[in-house]
């Protein structure tokens, strides 16, 4: 039998993962890091480090079986988690089933589960080739909606389109832009929501969901609704905000999270909170690993690392404080310069100060999560002393572009 320490198992080694990584080793855990990138900046702090895609079922059983894993998580990232569910299954481990982590990561088949189970969700219909999109944008246009397109199985907003029109060659442009991000091929055409935005951050034990905080959400808008902020906790009516969280946990036993993390997405429509989507793991852009600690004092990386391992975390709340991200704001072209953020760094309130794309990157014009420069992030007593933390810092930080 093994006496060495325990074993956790992280798919992913980017900087999305590396608070995992990083709070892993402090718990004193054996960390096995899997990513398909040898340079990944994750496999500077981890134990073992395996240059395998994280959404190599075979390989990545084949790995965790060789290395005796007791647990196995990510961190903000959908792509693994069939292969998380596939894993926790041949080696007993706790985690999502494989069920689930098909409803979750596939948006048709998770408005399937909602709609089952009488979840407020937007009218949709699933597109497997041109045809049926033209006739499904038809549907929704009918019921004199917006409509709004997304690739059935991805994330960061990649695919994501608002149609400005019917047109013909309006919808052709944004059929071949949705399907070109679908590993599946499939597109999900769906009544565009409009209403204020918010993500709910939950834990769920032994079948028991937990909401931990609910987080406000600034987006560009159509017609690609990429985030560029996020705010604790939310500036909502306390009464919509329980309708909020009823509608979460709901959506969490629609699609079977027993054990684990979830980050679900809802639009307050006039008729009431409606689900976007959920994933069966942490928030993205910061919103769990450094946002609900700040904002509550709940470590939720490790609040997740420990029920991987089947231990029961502590969840209660430390703090009643606020936090935000803001997203640095830039022209499209050749960054030439970036100034001001280490001053920024020392301002009232700023926790972080992250600059993703450095001098030389040609920036683009924002269509998903990857085109972003940076951000920064702020604690304060208030929401609104947080967001204008942040707003102070962006105001001294400089970007330099030229044309491409």
């Amino acid at each position: 039998m093994r006496v060495d320490k325990k074993r956790l198992m992280i798919l992913g080694a980017s900087i999305l993962q590396l608070p995992a990584i990083q709070k892993a080793k402090e718990m004193g855990l054996t960390v096995i890091a899997v990513d398909i990138d040898e340079q990944a900046i994750g496999f500077k702090e981890a134990d073992i480090c395996l240059p395998i895609s994280t959404i190599d079922t075979e390989k990545v059983l084949e790995a965790a079986k060789k290395y005796e894993i007791d647990g196995i998580m990510t961190l903000a990232s959908d792509m693994p988690m069939r292969v998380i569910a596939k894993v926790s299954k041949e080696m007993d481990l706790v985690g999502i089933n494989e069920a689930t982590a098909l409803k979750t990561t596939n948006k048709i088949i998770m408005r399937q589960a909602l709609l089952k189970n009488k979840v407020p969700i937007p009218y949709f219909y699933k597109a497997s080739n041109e045809s049926e999109f033209l006739e499904a944008v038809e549907y929704i246009k009918h019921k004199e909606c917006r409509c709004i397109v997304k690739a059935a199985d991805n994330s960061g907003s990649r695919g994501v389109d608002l149609l400005r029109d019917f047109k013909k060659t309006t919808l052709k442009k944004a059929y071949k832009y949705c399907k070109q991000y679908s590993r599946s091929g499939d597109v999900i055409v769906e009544e565009y929501m409009e209403g204020p935005e918010v993500s709910v951050e939950t834990l769920s034990i032994d079948g028991e969901c937990r909401v931990i905080q609910i987080t406000d959400k600034l987006t560009t808008g159509a017609p690609y609704f990429v985030e560029i902020g996020h705010s604790q906790p939310s500036e909502l009516d306390i009464k919509i905000k329980k309708k909020i969280e009823a509608v979460a946990i709901l959506a969490n036993k629609a699609v079977g999270i027993t054990n684990g993390p979830s980050h679900t997405e809802i639009i307050v429509t006039k008729e009431g909170p409606k689900v976007v989507e959920l994933g069966a793991r942490l928030g993205g852009d910061n919103i769990t690993t450094h946002l609900v600690p700040l904002s509550t004092g709940i470590d939720m990386v490790e609040c997740c690392i420990q029920i991987a391992l089947g231990e029961r975390p502590n969840y209660e709340a430390k703090l009643e404080k606020a936090s935000a991200i803001r997203y640095i704001k830039s022209n499209e072209g050749i960054i030439n310069s970036i100034f001001g953020v280490n001053n920024a760094r020392k301002m009232e309130g700023i926790q972080q100060v992250s600059i993703v794309h450095d001098v030389g990157y040609q920036m683009k014009s924002i269509k998903s999560s990857a085109d972003r420069l940076g951000f920064v992030i702020a604690q304060g007593d208030t929401i609104k002393d947080a967001i204008n933390f942040c707003e102070n810092a962006l105001k001294i930080i400089k970007v330099g572009i030229e044309d491409s």
